[in-house]
Order: structure tokens, then sequence, then C-alpha cells
């Protein structure tokens, strides 16, 4: 019975552990975008979008020309 109950709460977990990571992507492509932009194009004008859409698209944000 034990074993069950750890099954079905391990189940039910992943989908908190899917978000949880996908959160962690997103942070991490926001604090890339913020310190890229710094680095390589500061006189870009650029106004860094909310994290909820960095947890959306999953990718960069900065304009284009910024990464050429």
């Amino acid at each position: 019975m034990t074993t069950g109950l750890l099954l079905l709460s391990l189940a039910a977990a992943a989908p908190e552990c899917d978000d949880l990571k996908r959160d962690m992507k997103a942070l991490e492509i926001f604090l890339q975008d913020k310190a890229d932009h710094k680095e390589y194009c500061p006189k870009v004008k650029w106004e860094q979008p909310d994290i909820s859409v960095y947890k959306e698209e999953l990718k960069s944000q900065l304009p284009k020309e910024c990464k050429e």
C-alpha cells in the first residue's frame, strides 16, 4: 500500500516539476538577455518584456539589432 501511495504522489508531482523547470529556464533566458543587452548592444533602445513573456515563449526577446 505504501509503494502505491508513493507512486501516486510522484505522478502528481511530475507536472509541478515540469512547471518549475520551465520557470527556471525562462528566468535563465531573461537574465541572459539582460546581461547580453548591457554587454553587446547597450545603445539599442530596448525595454525588456515581463518574465511572463519568457515563460510563455522560452526564447530570447532581444531585438534583431542586438543579435547580429
